[in-house]
């Protein structure tokens, strides 16, 4: 395992971190995570090197924080820190703070947590968090011994990214989305740069894009397998966002094991400016080939679930995109045929837009919806 500078601290975090949105689970259940399986694979990344695991309050339905605080006791809580996140959200009024707050320290088993950060900030979030205080409440909770370092996960434009890095000096630590096919998505390069000339930790999150570039197409294959050095296309993808010295630790949302020992055998070679000018070539040309296959941005992050429709949009995404990706359009339409109920199809959306304004991705969902169902649907 390679390890590497967490911002401004004295401490030094594993290449690869631990995400915990995608467990696996039971019966297609998300609130039922797989726990003998999911114990398997944490422990075994922990036992190879991984000391940074991330949770938050929604994942699995709200089962994560529960699960790691059963399984992370004795030696290996000891060998991990874990980031969690306040569900801003959630907050209707101050006290809210303190409530949702001691609710993770319980469902943890802890009485202090590592690293804390604001989740998801956005335009509308970002000015929620001012409202209700959230900066004060945190360094005092700091003071008080209970939070560790804080910091904030990131879904809006660089613009709003560079404002919240400037608003204080208590940030330690930064979650931005990036991979070879985000470079200028959101904060994008300008922010990584930006967070790590400032002493910021930066935290990469979905390297492998909700896990759809890891699936490579026809067209994607043939050009990896113009490259001298074999790699899949997972570890291709993470290799790319280790090859940045400003990132200081990438998550993976592992849901196998095969995942979980691929990728840390990949940060065993985790090091900055390891990529040779070829074959960072061929990624470019990846990249440029995956922008005409894939028409939604959709990383099944699955922040618009629950629907009030229960149109399971993730599921329709994928089955469209991979329809587009693979250039198998009969196949996208058997699949939403046969796998989408007709009570739960794209034409059931009520068009209430709750989707939108939850999205990460900025996805007109409701326009995709609609032409969706008219390629898929008849």
């Amino acid at each position: 395992m390679q390890y590497r500078k967490m911002g401004k601290l004295n401490w030094q975090v594993s290449a690869l971190g631990f995400g915990t949105m995608r467990l696996p689970v039971l019966e297609g259940d998300q609130s039922k995570i797989d726990e003998e399986e999911a114990t398997r694979m944490i422990y075994y990344a922990i036992d190879n090197g991984v000391n940074y695991i991330d949770t938050a309050y929604p994942y699995h339905q709200g089962k994560s924080e529960g699960f790691l605080g059963k399984i992370l006791q004795g030696k290996y809580r000891e060998k991990v820190k874990i980031a969690t996140k306040l569900p801003i959200w959630l907050l209707e009024k101050k006290e809210d703070l303190d409530r949702y707050f001691f609710e993770q320290l319980e469902r943890l088993k802890s009485e202090r947590v590592d690293f804390y950060l604001l989740h998801g900030l956005s335009q509308e979030s970002w000015k929620k968090a001012l409202e209700m205080d959230c900066i004060n409440w945190a360094e005092r909770k700091i003071a008080q011994g209970k939070i560790g370092y804080l910091g904030f996960s990131f879904h809006d434009e660089f613009s709003l990214f560079k404002e919240i890095v400037d608003y204080c000096d208590i940030w330690t630590l930064c979650q931005i989305q990036y991979n070879f096919l985000d470079e200028d998505y959101q904060a994008g390069k300008r922010g990584l740069a930006y967070a790590a000339e400032k002493g910021l930790a930066v935290v990469v999150m979905e390297p492998i894009r909700g896990g759809s570039l890891a699936k490579a197409p026809l067209p994607i294959q043939k050009i990896w397998d113009q490259a001298p050095v074999k790699r899949t296309p997972a570890t291709w993808a993470l290799e790319w966002v280790w090859n940045h010295p400003e990132v200081s630790v990438v998550l993976s949302g592992m849901s196998t094991m095969e995942q979980v020992i691929e990728n840390v055998e990949g940060a065993s070679r985790a090091k900055a400016g390891s990529l040779s000018q070829e074959e960072l070539g061929i990624i470019s040309k990846v990249r440029k080939t995956y922008e005409g296959l894939r028409p939604v941005p959709c990383t099944s992050c699955k922040y618009c679930q629950p629907c009030p429709s229960e149109i399971p949009i993730p599921d329709i995404f994928e089955i469209y995109n991979d329809g587009k990706c693979f250039q198998q359009m009969d196949q996208a339409k058997r699949a939403y045929k046969n796998w989408i109920k007709d009570e739960h199809k794209a034409d059931r959306c009520t068009e209430c837009g709750q989707c939108e304004s939850l999205c990460p991705q900025k996805i007109p969902i409701r326009e995709w919806l609609k032409r969706i169902h008219a390629e898929l649907g008849s």
